[in-house]
């Protein structure tokens, strides 16, 4: 059996708690004094950036390292290898530096009574590579510093943000804020809360190991790179997904197995995701547009990714072979339903539902439906945000935009559309996706669900996109000012030049502006 998980890591300026001591800690296995080679492993707890432990029970392990790691082995039953961090730098998210501890294979040996010859052979598992976890790999293997995603902290340190979990159904719900403060981990944290919060852990008899493990990875093979589609948006998605899910028309429809699979396809929908987007896949002739023959590139990449996640980490394993391959294609068509070239077809679709007024909720494929029109909807809702959020996303956004224009105007590609820093402003581009992809969408999602929590949505968007047109407007009239004021400072210079005699221009010149103008730079 093979069991990978990454242990909390508290702040090295903090010492460890005495209650935190006291229980049952970050993962559990057989261990003595002869794992670490301490003759008094109590010592240990009294030693900062050593190694921490429960006296009153010993399988429960909190690990502080202040260097690199190192290899621990107890031979007789586990072998537990700590692969070693070179050259760690701190992370910038926050002031105090943190180091990420994971155990990437924990073997245990297999034997039928305490023989040894008939101790099964230890099988090596390989993780699957996604484009995230093979760029670490690689600057490993070269030599360079690997950036590691910020660890887990222990729920003590986390205290205002289960008080933030408590309203995690408002619209208004700060993910940003909430992301500082689980320390860049509140995909994994809000994820486990809502599947709490439902009863689907115990519901669906899912062990805790592995749903830990199988989130930790999830939040792993999100860029932190990427300006935009990183685990924040997942998180972000994923509480929009659990307010949507929390309105009448869906909240007393939707089965256990529904609000799995949506909060699962929530927070996976962007998994992997490199930063560009199908377009410039496609014309880079990347390896993944071959594979998915040029049709929904990404959302599938996503939804593979996804499944590789989930038969890795066995989390289902205990469910039948039938009802695994059911919620694996089940989470596909989710994922696939937010590829955005798509738009157009859904939208018509749900038009028609809500002309002919024939959704039945009661039937499994509408109730399916409407998931993925709710997932539509949580993939773009950041235009119904309040303007303070929403005015965050669009910038980030429009930043992921700029950088692919970057790299294609320095690989003298075509610049893709919106794409180009020098010919488009965020505002422009917010108010064209309110405009033909935002507002419609939610027109009719308003017409499905005409609760409080839509027309708040539609009054944000309107706001916002009424912000954004004043934005453009006083950066208009600033350009035109400024355009003004040089035409006339030009004007009045050539005109006093030409009114004095020629050995007297320069000092014309000088007496009517207070800075000389270099050369150049008048208009002709």
């Amino acid at each position: 059996m093979e069991v990978c998980y990454q242990l909390p890591v508290l702040p090295l300026d903090r010492p460890v708690p005495k209650h935190v001591l006291s229980r049952r800690g970050a993962i559990s296995f057989s261990s003595s004094s002869s794992l670490f080679g301490a003759p008094d492993p109590r010592q240990l707890s009294q030693r900062r950036g050593a190694i921490s432990y429960d006296s009153s029970d010993q399988t429960a392990l909190y690990i502080r390292m202040l260097g690199a790691c190192v290899v621990f082995k107890q031979l007789s039953a586990r072998d537990v290898r700590v692969r070693s961090q070179v050259g760690f730098e701190p992370e910038h998210r926050s002031s105090h530096p943190y180091l990420c501890i994971d155990f990437r294979t924990l073997h245990r040996r297999l034997g039928c009574g305490s023989s040894s010859a008939h101790s099964v052979p230890e099988r090596r598992v390989h993780r699957l590579l996604s484009f995230q976890r093979f760029l670490h790999s690689s600057r490993l293997f070269r030599g360079i510093p690997q950036q590691i995603p910020i660890p887990l902290l222990d729920e003590d340190y986390i205290g205002q943000a289960r008080c933030m979990l408590e309203k995690v159904g408002n619209w208004n719900f700060d993910i940003f804020l909430f992301d500082r403060l689980t320390n860049g981990n509140s995909l994994i944290t809000l994820t486990c809360h809502l599947l709490n919060q439902y009863g689907l852990v115990e519901l669906f008899q899912l062990d805790m190991v592995k749903l830990w493990r199988f989130l930790v990875m999830v939040q792993e093979d999100y860029h932190s790179d990427n300006p935009y589609h990183n685990a924040v948006h997942a998180a972000d998605v994923t509480q929009a997904m659990y307010c949507y899910m929390r309105e009448p028309m869906l909240s007393k429809s939707l089965t256990s197995f529904d609000i799995l699979l949506g909060l699962l396809a929530a927070a996976t929908h962007d998994l992997d995701h490199p930063g560009v987007n199908q377009p410039f896949l496609i014309k880079t002739d990347h390896y993944l547009a071959t594979l998915y023959r040029n049709t929904s590139v990404l959302e599938n990449h996503h939804w593979k990714s996804a499944v590789g996640l989930l038969r890795e980490t066995s989390l289902f394993s205990h469910l039948p072979a039938e009802d695994r391959l059911h919620m694996e294609r089940e989470l596909g068509s989710l994922i696939l339903a937010t590829d955005i070239s798509r738009q157009n077809d859904y939208l018509s679709r749900f038009r028609t539902h809500l002309d002919q007024d024939n959704l039945c909720l009661s039937n499994a494929s509408h109730r399916h439906f409407i998931l993925q029109m709710a997932l539509k909807c949580a993939d773009i809702c950041n235009p119904c945000r309040p303007w303070e959020l929403s005015k965050q996303w669009s910038e980030k956004v429009t930043e992921e935009f700029f950088q692919q224009g970057d790299i294609e105007r320095k690989h003298k590609l075509q610049v893709s559309p919106l794409c180009d820093r020098e010919t488009n402003t965020v505002g422009n581009i917010q108010i064209g996706f309110m405009t033909y992809v935002a507002e419609p969408l939610f027109a009719e999602w308003a017409r499905f669900s005409d609760t409080r929590l839509s027309q708040t949505m539609l009054g944000h968007m309107g706001l916002n996109k009424a912000g954004w047109g004043g934005l453009q407007q006083e950066q208009t009239s600033g350009s035109e000012e400024a355009e003004s004021s040089t035409a006339g400072t030009d004007t009045a210079v050539a005109a006093a030049a030409c009114a004095q005699p020629e050995g007297n221009a320069a000092t014309a010149t000088r007496g009517t502006s207070s800075k000389e103008i270099p050369q150049g730079s008048r208009k002709s």
